[in-house]
């Protein structure tokens, strides 16, 4: 056999004898390799752990009552929800408590630290949302939404992989609803501090406003429009009372000149032609007479009791006490008298007796008086002419004076009223100022009072469990078969991958040994053809090879035959089944 370097120039096309030949010189090698990667894949499905899955199924329900009836606060989308919930279920500390529960991972506890265990049951668990073509109500379009999420756990035990399922279902569920109602009560109690806080800071405002009104005086912008009017009704008010003065005070200057015209003290004369006395002429006659009367009569007698009563009303009327000068005036003249009578009768003669009780009446009298402030007596007017001028004198002079005190009471007023728009324009900012402030924030109390109205309500609709949550339409169930590995498929691919890696290590095997083996290979290397071709002859040691080969081949067949009817028996169907079944359908049983 010739060998030759292998050359640029380009292979012809190869026939199918060509590749039968190439596959007959490598079939131990083919075999060879696809046996082992065959063995390997087989060893991989069968020696490879069994898994099993328990998984629960978790409906999102809308809430009872309409949403156009009751509001919930709680406005994130489902799969936002479903996420958060998830990170706050899977946190370290609540799946250590898992671990710790379950006893899960007990080997790889001993040898890792906690965070490797966490990770390796964080791994473990699937959660899975389930989607939905569905219409949307506010803009009536077709959009997906989470109508479902999945919560699963795999482990080697079926019993395990049920329980921790079982206990991440609850926690899912149960975080849900504490989630709701903390967000519902942080949405009621946020709003509720913000109502308290705005209410604060409208006290404190009103508090500014009154603050500032009081320092304004009636200064307001707002009643810049009144101060005007009563300015102007004041300035009309001045003007006529300032003509009424006016008016009045020629009326006095006339009643003057008219009373400067006429006696006050006109004797009044009766019809028989004597002068008829006033009340302080008659209460000067009686206090004479009674000074003489008291002379002679006693203190109790009926004549000096009236007389006593007359003098005391006529005092009342005219309003003067008796006058000193009078009484002193009488006791001179009784003193007089006395003497007369005294040289003239003696001192033991009655009339000399009267006179000196009438003195000692008198001394007693002037003593009293003596005590008493004197006072200035009033002198009444007799003419009617006279006193109805005074009259009208009097009504001008006390009209006149009570316009004046209006008059200036007006323009004290109107001052005010100045003063105040005055100082109006400069007020007016940090008032307008004010007053929006408290207008604006009382619209923002009424808005939160409102919604803090709805947010208990919502609050109450989470309480009761009446807003959308999970319900549990499929829970955990305990696993019959193992979710992984799934050796079928392995199988299927390791019979794959070894008729592959025979094949190809058969190629390859072909194509980096460069020997001449047909005429054809030789002509194109020397150029030159062939005068004849010598068949291979086999000797006693290629015969025994080759007898050797079939066995190893025929053993071989043998063996993937049994693989495969075990194969069938353990992943397709059984073989005792198929055994029975073939013989009730021959009659054969």
């Amino acid at each position: 056999m010739i060998t030759q370097p292998h050359t640029s120039q380009s292979e012809p096309v190869q026939s199918f004898q060509t590749y039968v030949a190439m596959f007959h010189r490598r079939r131990t090698l083919i075999v060879l390799v696809g046996g082992v990667l065959l063995g390997l894949s087989l060893a991989v499905a069968f020696l490879w752990p069994p898994v099993y899955k328990s998984m629960a199924t978790i409906l999102i329900e809308e809430q009872e009552i309409p949403s156009e009836l009751v509001h919930s606060t709680i406005t994130s989308y489902a799969d936002q929800r479903i996420e958060t919930i998830k990170q706050q279920v899977m946190s370290r500390t609540t799946l250590w408590k898992v671990v710790e529960q379950y006893n899960l991972y007990p080997n790889l506890r001993k040898t890792s630290p906690a965070e490797e265990v966490v990770k390796q049951l964080t791994k473990d668990i699937a959660v899975e949302v389930i989607s939905a073509n569905v219409v949307d109500k506010r803009t009536q379009q077709p959009t997906k939404a989470t109508i479902a999420f999945t919560v699963a756990y795999q482990s080697n035990s079926p019993d395990l992989a049920q329980k921790v399922a079982n206990e991440l279902t609850s926690l899912f569920l149960g975080e849900n609803l504490k989630s709701r109602e903390r967000q519902a009560q942080e949405a009621t109690s946020f709003l509720q501090q913000e109502a308290e806080n705005l209410s604060k800071h409208i006290g404190e405002v009103d508090e500014k406003i009154a603050q500032f009104k009081h320092r304004a005086n009636s200064a307001l912008p707002e009643l810049m429009p009144l101060n005007l009017q009563l300015m102007s009704q004041s300035d009309r008010e001045l003007t006529d009372i300032d003509q009424q003065i006016r008016t009045l005070e020629e009326r006095k200057n006339y009643l003057e000149g008219e009373l400067a015209t006429i006696k006050p003290n006109t004797p009044i004369m009766s019809v028989t032609g004597e002068r008829i006395l006033d009340s302080s002429e008659r209460l000067r006659s009686l206090r004479a007479q009674y000074a003489g009367a008291s002379a002679n009569l006693t203190p109790d007698h009926p004549d000096i009791l009236k007389m006593k009563q007359e003098i005391e009303a006529l005092e009342k009327e005219t309003g003067q006490p008796p006058e000193i000068e009078e009484a002193s005036k009488q006791l001179v003249d009784a003193r007089a008298t006395l003497a007369t009578v005294s040289e003239r009768l003696g001192k033991d003669h009655p009339d000399v007796i009267q006179a000196r009780r009438t003195i000692a009446a008198l001394e007693q009298e002037v003593r009293q008086l003596e005590s008493v402030p004197p006072r200035r007596p009033m002198l009444r007017p007799e003419n009617p002419a006279y006193i109805n001028l005074q009259a009208q004198l009097n009504s001008a002079t006390s009209s006149l004076d009570a316009l004046r005190k209006t008059r200036a009471d007006v323009k004290r007023r109107l001052q005010d009223y100045a003063t105040r728009i005055e100082r109006t324009p400069g007020m007016e900012p940090d008032y307008l100022f004010l007053t929006r402030d408290r207008d604006t924030s009382g619209q923002k109390y009424q808005e939160i009072r409102s919604r803090l109205l709805e947010a208990k309500v919502s609050e109450g609709l989470e309480v009761q469990r009446k807003g959308e949550r999970f319900s549990l339409i499929d829970p955990p169930s305990l696993p019959e078969k193992p979710d992984k590995p799934n050796r079928p498929a392995i199988v299927l691919l390791g019979f794959i991958l070894a008729l592959a890696g025979g094949l190809g290590s058969g190629a390859a095997a072909e194509s980096l040994d460069h020997s001449i083996r047909t005429p054809k290979q030789l002509a194109q290397l020397t150029q030159l053809s062939p005068l004849a071709v010598i068949p291979f002859m086999p000797n006693e040691e290629d015969l025994s090879k080759a007898l050797m080969r079939r066995r190893l081949i025929k053993g071989a067949s043998l063996g993937v035959m049994l693989t495969l009817l075990v194969l069938m028996h353990l992943f397709w169907f059984p073989l005792d089944v198929l055994w029975f079944a073939a013989l009730k359908r021959f009659g054969i049983e």
